[in-house]
């Protein structure tokens, strides 16, 4: 077995070890926020950066993917290690380290074996990716022309039309809306020089959240800290801030599309990460249509009438408002009866509130495999940096099933009625007749 597979085989850990999970967090001077969970059983750590206000909502331009460009290039070579070069080293010191940009965020991420030698090794690696990028032409031109045919392959698929435009309609005026007013043009005019900007103003301490789930102290983890960030500014340049969503307004799109399928997105605005009725919203979602096969749409539009496949609902809390969002295919001929129905479902759901059944169902279910979300350092580190980035509190974890198991019917009841409004749906069709 090589290193890296026992690194990824070790890092799986039993669920039963995560019962009580300590969370120790503090702030640096620079205003760092670190958390630290320390897991001994086994000579590995993980580790992941988020720097709030790096992600795409923060494109100087919604049509490009400045942010999402600069991101990748941060673990494609630095100023002494070419692209190939740095993958060399990387493999080298048996270290994983990768990079990406989310909505809200960009994410360096590192696993590491615990051993000193290796371990700082792997930390001067991932801090010369963060401080000295390479941010080479050659490799910028290839990721631009991969993002370019990405964008032109999924421009002709009746889904990615579909979820674009349904974004358009509830996001017009809103940062939330960047990812889907991406273009071919906006693309290709992004320059180094944007991406170099970006990196300035955007990464830098007092906006860093570092995540450390694995084999060390807290005089290790504060160390390990002070080393992955150290040359970076101690500020950002701009502000990381996101301005509050307009309320709902209900738009409707229906777009011609080839093909013998019909795609269909309708929903709102609804959730936030720190929302005060997150839970009763989470679990009735589950009832409505996150569930599978258990969900009211499913058993309406696909075990009763025969309309599609599958049917889901998906909530996307975020700092503002995310989206509440109902898809699924259909056959041209079935679109507006099968839209009919899907409405009709929600709103007797928003009217009636679940059953207890449906309530006893759903919380055997969310409570039940909590524990497989964070079964491995790699999936914990990532809960960790969810609770810096959006200040969750310490007991997360812990809180999450408790509050889900206390839920009652009536107040999944009331928060729906008072939240969700068919009157305030956003609805797509792609493959109208």
């Amino acid at each position: 077995m090589s290193i890296k597979s026992f690194i990824l085989a070790a890092a799986l850990l039993p669920a039963a070890a995560f019962a009580d999970i300590n969370i120790q967090r503090w702030h640096t001077p620079q205003g760092t926020q670190v958390l630290l969970v320390e897991r001994h059983e086994n000579p590995i750590v993980d580790v992941e950066i988020s720097f709030k206000g790096a992600g795409s909502v923060f494109n100087p331009d919604s049509s490009t993917q400045t942010a999402e460009f600069t991101a990748a290039l941060l673990t494609d070579g630095t100023k002494s290690l070419d692209e190939e070069a740095f993958n060399r080293r990387s493999n080298d010191i048996a270290a994983d380290i990768a990079s990406s940009s989310g909505q809200e965020t960009a994410t360096v991420s590192l696993r590491s074996l615990s051993q000193s030698t290796n371990l700082t090794a792997a930390l001067a690696l991932l801090n010369e990716s963060l401080t000295a990028p390479r941010f080479d032409a050659a490799v910028f031109a290839r990721r631009k022309q991969q993002a370019v045919t990405a964008l032109k392959q999924r421009e002709t698929t009746p889904d990615f039309t579909a979820e674009r435009m349904f974004t358009r309609l509830i996001y017009p005026h809103h940062p939330y809306g960047n990812s889907a007013n991406i273009t071919v043009a906006g693309l290709e005019k992004v320059s180094l020089d944007d991406i170099r900007a970006f990196h300035r103003s955007r990464y830098a301490k007092n906006n860093a959240v570092i995540a450390i789930v694995g084999d060390v102290t807290r005089i290790q983890a504060e160390k390990l800290a002070a080393a992955a960030l150290d040359g970076l500014p101690d500020t950002t340049q701009t502000d990381s801030r996101i301005a509050p969503v307009d309320k709902p307004q209900a738009r409707t799109s229906e777009m011609p599309f080839a093909g013998e399928q019909a795609h269909i997105v309708l929903g709102m605005p609804l959730i936030q990460r720190n929302d005060p009725d997150y839970y009763a919203l989470v679990a009735g979602n589950y009832i409505l249509g996150g569930g599978g096969f258990d969900s009211r749409l499913m058993k309406k539009l696909r075990d009763e009438k025969g309309y599609t496949y599958g049917v889901y609902s998906i909530l996307e809390p975020a700092s503002q408002a995310g989206p509440l969002r109902i898809e699924y295919s259909t056959q041209k001929k079935n679109a507006r009866a099968s839209l009919a129905n899907a409405r009709s479902v929600i709103e007797t759901f928003i009217a009636q509130g679940p059953t207890e059944e449906e309530l006893k169902q759903a919380k055997a279910n969310i409570v039940g495999g909590f524990p497989l979300r964070f079964d491995s350092n790699a999936k914990l580190v990532k809960y960790l940096s969810l609770i810096g980035v959006y200040n969750l509190p310490d007991d997360y974890l812990q809180r999450y099933p408790e509050a889900v198991s206390k839920l009652t019917v009536q107040q999944i009841k009331d928060a729906w009625r008072r939240r969700v409004n068919l009157s305030d749906f956003s609805t797509v069709v792609v493959g109208a007749e």
